[in-house]
């Protein structure tokens, strides 16, 4: 491994806080990415006359278990369970229900109060904000690393190529980007989602044409600071293309100021998404947004544990990414290095 490697990721585990909101958040990306065997409505595993069946996985249909319809198996059916527990076993996740299942049996108006069946009640439609919590993290993030690992890309290459060649096609980039930027971008939302009710891909493509613009000014900077050092004049001196000197002589250096800020892009676009969740301009009912519990915490003020329960959550997650942020950016400061 390159010592100065090394040294930076020696310098990080130094840092207590930001490697124990690495583990912590890890630890609940990795828990969120298996959320269909910890929340379902379906059996992890059924055992029905000899034969194992995994109905998170396959559907299976009513009348497959003995039922009398040829629509999907609800498993809370009392004549399905019966009929399953007859002829075998079935084995239920952790927390049986989904991020869209509705619990008809609560014996309250929703949202219900946190019990033993609902750790944290339910929502003002019947859901278990248990598994929506988890649903949504993994949809958040997702959402997040997706957006920042696109943008970041795009910046980078588009700031890599003003920074290089500079001149004309730095001036005319540039004021492209000014103008860009300046575009209201609340108000494209709102346009867009009065012709159509905006999905995951669609909200990704939006978020994305406006956040790209984030990394380039850093990496621009740094091309035009190393574009006329000696090793790059000796590059060009060879013959070597400009390509090559641009992602391999010169983009390693510039990414070491522009990596210290993907943990902060991350925070922003997981923000992002659960501010326009919340503003009704995301993604619809159908998914597991965060913002849309921040939204019923806000209309449900007679039930305090909706709101409480997805400030706690979001400011964690947030928190947890800024630590990380800053361990990364004092591990790659060259000002502290030993």
């Amino acid at each position: 491994m390159n010592p100065v490697l090394k040294r930076k990721i020696a310098s990080f585990k130094n840092n207590k806080r930001a490697l124990t909101a690495l583990v912590l958040f890890m630890i609940v990306f990795i828990l969120s990415l298996f959320s269909e065997l910890l929340a379902n409505d379906k059996p992890l595993v059924i055992k029905y006359e000899n034969e194992l069946y995994f109905p998170i996985f396959t559907e299976y249909t009513d009348e497959f278990f003995g039922g009398d319809f040829p629509t999907p198996a609800d498993y809370k059916d009392p004549l399905i369970v019966s009929n399953i527990q007859n002829n075998g076993w079935m084995i239920m996740p952790i927390i049986p229900f989904s991020y869209n299942t509705v619990d008809y049996e609560i014996d309250a108006p929703a949202p219900t109060k946190p019990d033993k069946t609902h750790w944290l009640g339910t929502d003002d439609e019947g859901r278990d904000i248990v598994a929506r919590i988890l649903y949504g993290i993994r949809l958040s993030v997702v959402f997040a690393f997706i957006l920042t690992f696109v943008s970041s890309l795009i910046g980078i290459v588009i700031g890599a190529v003003q920074g290089y060649f500079g001149g004309k096609t730095d001036i005319i980039l540039q004021r492209f980007i000014e103008v860009w930027e300046s575009l209201p971008q609340l108000f494209i939302l709102i346009i867009i989602a009065s012709v159509f009710l905006p999905n995951f891909w669609t909200l990704l493509i939006i978020l994305m044409l406006f956040s790209w613009t984030s990394l380039t000014s850093m990496v621009r900077a740094e091309f035009l600071r190393t574009r006329n050092f000696e090793y790059v004049k000796a590059a060009k001196a060879l013959g070597v293309s400009n390509f090559r000197i641009i992602f391999k002589h010169i983009l390693p250096n510039a990414l070491v100021t522009s990596v210290t800020f993907i943990p902060f892009i991350l925070s922003e676009s997981i923000v992002a998404l659960t501010s326009l969740d919340f503003l009704g301009l995301g993604l619809s009912g159908d998914y597991p947004s965060l913002g849309d519990l921040v939204r019923q915490g806000k209309d449900n003020l007679q039930a305090p544990w909706i709101g409480v329960t997805i400030f706690i959550v979001l400011s964690s997650l947030l928190s947890m990414l800024i630590f990380i942020g800053e361990g990364v950016r004092d591990a790659f400061d060259t000002r502290k290095a030993k």
